[in-house]
């Protein structure tokens, strides 16, 4: 995960314990539920994708944390399976909505996000390094009340 990672400049560069804590979760935190997501072929690692939810008295909060897809199977679809399973993970696990940020230049991350009912709801200046970037804040209602 962390050389798919590293070779995927617009995917969040996160350090390697914060990837250690997606597969071996810290049970003590009940306010906080985190899937992890892959693709496989017998080639290796196509892609992943970090979701988590966030749970309080008076709402369910979920992120799409982090995606990212191996340049050689990128535009087949691998990408939005892999949201869709994180999509579907929050929702039976109650979120209500999720949210993510994706850098303001990826422009086929952010197609993808669209297609999925995601719409931007804001902007960050300077949230990404390596290199430094806007982020866009989206959102998608995943339950009808909301």
């Amino acid at each position: 995960m962390i050389q798919l990672e590293k070779a995927t400049p617009e995917a969040p560069h996160w350090a390697e314990m914060e990837y250690g804590a997606t597969v071996s979760p810290d049970e003590s935190q009940a306010a906080m539920k985190r899937c992890l997501f892959i693709a496989e072929a017998e080639s290796g690692l196509l892609g992943f994708a970090v979701g988590k939810v966030l749970v309080s008295e008076t709402f369910m909060l979920a992120e799409l944390e982090s995606v990212a897809v191996s340049a050689s199977a990128r535009r087949v679809g691998v990408g939005r399976a892999l949201c869709e399973a994180v999509l579907g993970w929050c929702r039976e696990h109650g979120a209500t909505v999720m949210e993510l940020e994706v850098r303001a230049g990826g422009v086929g991350a952010v197609a993808l996000y669209e297609g999925l009912g995601f719409a931007v709801v804001g902007q960050r200046s300077g949230y990404y390094r390596d290199p430094t970037e806007d982020a866009l804040l989206m959102r998608l209602r995943l339950a009808e009340d909301e």
